[in-house]
């Protein structure tokens, strides 16, 4: 093997290694195999029977419409900004009203630079945000009279900058360009992205082991599969290599359908953070357990919850192909979110982790 297709191929283990390392390793969070398969055949019926597919990427008011280069640049805009939509502050949650109908959590972020793009303003070229004011890039995201801003505002002006330098200065200020080096491998595209911007590489320490999860990367490719439903700019060869995309709403998902357990200090812990974040508003990010409140980015918790997420993920994956049914982890973790936020209401019950972070 080439020494560029052995270290490709290193990459492409790494995040599904780092989750069985985590696995291995958990002390508060577990992946039940009897869970799973229950959740891999539920899951499976559930998508079967709505006939769940790329399609449904686009049919949604707010994503691009036509697979093109310009889709390619909104997908890239929105994933790097894609982190961090849980509000303290329900009474004023962040929330962006476009065309009659008001939005919360991530669709905030598409509603926005929707809005600025209707309003002229060219929020998806590199050239702009690299450059844009504070104000302005303050402006384009603005929210609704009333509510609080948007969550880690000023580390996404950071972002902008970051990648939107990167791009004008290496790849002639266009995604696409970059999205053309990878030469169809999902793999490669993840590599590119984590390796030019440091704003990407959603990467920690466990037990002394470096672990990756590369949430917001591996969305980005997914999102580009998904638009261009794996034809065009948008076919990768390897594409079922990656994983689920480890936040905060999947692995509640997860819990409700029996694939992952938490520890009784882990869920009481959860439950009363919930309570205290919403009652007096977001604590000090450096508190840490067993005092309820934020948890820490990096908190073995964290990891535990998100490496099991991604793992857990896989097992129904697996499960699944033994039926004799294809699927990947993608299609898997784009239903479970949609069930998330479609059933929220009946999983209220499942508290989700707090942390304040850029990865997701």
């Amino acid at each position: 093997m080439p020494t560029a297709d052995r270290h490709f191929s290193e990459d492409a283990s790494r995040v599904l290694a780092s989750a069985q390392f985590i696995n291995t390793h958990s002390q508060d969070v577990f992946v039940p195999q009897d869970g799973v398969k229950r959740a891999a055949s539920q899951i499976l019926t559930r998508m079967q029977s709505v006939g769940y597919s790329t399609a449904d990427w686009k049919k949604h008011t707010l994503t691009p419409s036509v697979a093109n280069s310009q889709a390619i640049e909104w997908i890239f805009l929105v994933d790097a900004l894609n982190f961090s939509f849980w509000s303290d502050q329900p009474r004023r949650q962040y929330s962006v009203t476009l065309d009659g109908k008001t939005y919360q959590g991530y669709w905030t972020l598409c509603a926005a630079v929707n809005r600025a793009l209707a309003a002229g303003v060219p929020v998806t070229d590199a050239a702009y945000y690299a450059k844009a004011s504070d104000e302005e890039l303050a402006h384009v995201f603005r929210g609704d009279e009333g509510v609080e801003s948007m969550p880690l505002l000023g580390e996404r002006i950071k972002v902008l900058r970051e990648v939107g330098r990167v791009l004008v200065d290496k790849y002639q200020g266009r995604f696409t360009n970059l999205l053309a080096c990878c030469e169809g491998s999902a793999q490669r595209l993840v590599h590119l992205v984590v390796s030019e911007f440091a704003c990407f590489r959603d990467e920690h320490q466990f037990h002394g082991h470096a672990v990756a999860m590369y949430k917001r990367a591996q969305i980005l490719v997914a999102d580009i599969w998904a638009c261009f439903e794996g034809k065009g700019l948008g076919r990768f060869v390897d594409i079922d290599s990656i994983t689920m995309f480890a936040d905060y709403r999947v692995p509640q998902a997860l819990c409700h359908f029996g694939a992952l357990e938490y520890s009784p200090r882990l869920l009481e812990f959860l439950r009363e953070s919930e309570k205290v974040v919403r009652e007096v508003g977001e604590l000090n990010a450096q508190q840490c357990p067993p005092t309820p409140g934020l948890l820490p980015p990096g908190h073995p918790w964290e990891i535990e919850i998100r490496g099991n997420s991604i793992w857990a993920v896989e097992c129904i994956k697996r499960c699944i192909e033994e039926s004799g049914t294809p699927v990947n982890a993608i299609l898997l973790d784009f239903y479970l979110w949609d069930y998330s936020k479609e059933y929220s209401k009946e999983m209220q019950e499942i508290p989700i982790h707090l942390t304040r972070s850029i990865n997701y």
